[in-house]
């Protein structure tokens, strides 16, 4: 059965799942009243007509369909308690055949720093380098953090209305913004709290030690921050092993992750790697635990060091988080994938002073990756969604259902696809996103 395309109008009449009223529904038609609030802590959230995927359809040994059925889905204390058969006549609200997804993670972004919520202002061309970059914050984030609160508030609704609830924020760690950046996004997602969660890198956007971050680096890394960041260590602060010595012993000292930015596309990039590989081979506590963003170095590799250098990944248990770069030489993420490498999906800046490209939808990053790496078929889509869910998909390889299941984290959204597959290649519009249990976004709302 194929998702119902049906008008705004008609979506709000017959009482979509979060039109927001105080109308109480009559009992002939069976209906669960939604708060306006939105907030079911404490309670059970039955939604009925929940579409989910159950296998694949194969021809001979390809996967050529997906098979959904409709369900009953009941949430409570922020998780899945029950995915029951359908019961259309029951009491709960109506997803009216909407795919159920896992909510979508940006796991590479700058909530600290945008122009999100202020006049159009486009990239400036005398901005071309890092340090050019480096210059031009120290001038406009005076400026910027007056308001930062609740622009970073605006950028989290714009990432929910693209149905994401979790992201990985890199936050400035620098002499101009002090620790201030960190303490204003802090009351940001303190304010946003029950509706979106985000995990913190200390980022020393201006170098460790070409600016004078050191001191305040280690001041943030005991503070609310999950990760020690770094940045090009041989072009802005002028050794690696200097600066990823320092954010390893203070990753370390503080147990930390890390997740270094490294833009740096020469042999230095490589040279970085494989030193921060060493590193953590040497300090196995940081396997599982440390990420490069970026890593463009990865992309002019031949065949044969790229296979090397993945394997090497896979081994330290060490991830990718990647913007998916559209121009160019293209990441080798279906290597890195092969060699079990962890690969991290993120918008990286939205409306900002480094870039005015970013959408807030993961999903099209996802879509992006489909279409740089000629995944087209049906199980190819399926699979890509990972990059926008933080690897979770709805069925495995084999077709075997394993998302949703009792206990799992009541983080979805609900979007008008028909499968996955058709979500990742039509960039699906997202209806509604729960966070932990709560409806935190409605289209027919918003």
């Amino acid at each position: 059965m194929a998702a119902q395309t049906i008008s705004r109008k008609d979506f709000i009449k017959n009482s979509s799942i979060l039109l927001a009223s105080t109308r109480m529904v009559s009992s002939a038609n069976n209906e669960m009243n939604m708060k306006e609030s939105r907030d079911f802590s404490g309670k059970t959230l039955v939604l009925k007509n929940v579409r989910l995927e159950t296998g694949f359809i194969y021809d001979e040994d390809e996967a050529i369909k997906t098979k959904t059925e409709l369900f009953n889905v009941e949430i409570e204390d922020g998780k899945i308690k029950n995915v029951l058969p359908n019961n259309p006549q029951g009491k709960g609200i109506d997803a009216r055949g909407l795919l159920m997804l896992p909510a979508f993670r940006d796991m590479h972004i700058h909530l600290d720093k945008t122009f999100y919520g202020l006049p159009w202002q486009a990239h400036l061309k005398k901005n071309k380098t890092v340090k050019d970059m480096i210059a031009y914050e120290q001038q406009v984030i005076p400026e910027l953090l007056k308001t930062s609160i609740p622009r970073s508030e605006k950028l989290i609704g714009l990432l929910q209305s693209y149905g994401t609830s979790y992201a990985r924020s890199h936050v400035n760690i620098e002499p101009t913004s002090g620790l201030n950046s960190l303490k204003h996004l802090e009351q940001a997602l303190k304010n946003k709290q029950a509706s979106f969660k985000a995990e913190l890198v200390a980022f020393p956007q201006h170098g460790v030690y070409y600016t004078d971050s050191a001191a305040l680096m280690k001041e943030a890394a005991g503070m609310g921050v999950d990760f020690i960041g770094g940045l090009d260590p041989t072009s802005i602060d002028g050794s690696i092993e200097k600066q990823m010595d320092f954010v390893v012993q203070l990753a370390l000292d503080n147990g930390k992750g890390i997740d270094i930015h490294l833009h740096e596309a020469d042999a230095s990039g490589v040279k970085t790697i494989e030193y921060l590989i060493a590193k953590v081979m040497e300090n196995p506590t940081l396997k599982g635990k440390t990420y490069v963003s970026h890593a463009f170095a990865l992309r002019y590799l031949d065949k044969v060091k790229t296979e090397e250098i993945a394997a090497k990944l896979g081994e330290a248990k060490m991830g990718i988080a990647s913007t998916i770069p559209f121009s160019g030489t293209p990441m080798p993420i279906p290597a890195l994938c092969k060699h079990g490498v962890e690969v991290l999906a993120g918008n990286d800046c939205i409306v900002d002073h480094w870039s005015t490209f970013g959408s807030g939808s993961i999903l099209q990053k996802a879509n992006m990756a489909a279409q740089l790496y000629g995944y087209r078929t049906e199980f190819d889509l399926s699979r890509i969604l990972k990059l926008a869910t933080g690897n979770i998909v709805p069925l495995d390889d084999k077709g075997t259902q394993q998302w949703p299941k009792p206990g799992d984290q009541a983080n979805v959204v609900l979007i008008d696809a028909s499968c996955s597959a058709e979500a990742v290649s039509r960039v699906s519009p997202v209806k509604t996103l729960i966070h932990n249990g709560n409806v935190v976004f409605d289209s027919a709302v918003a």
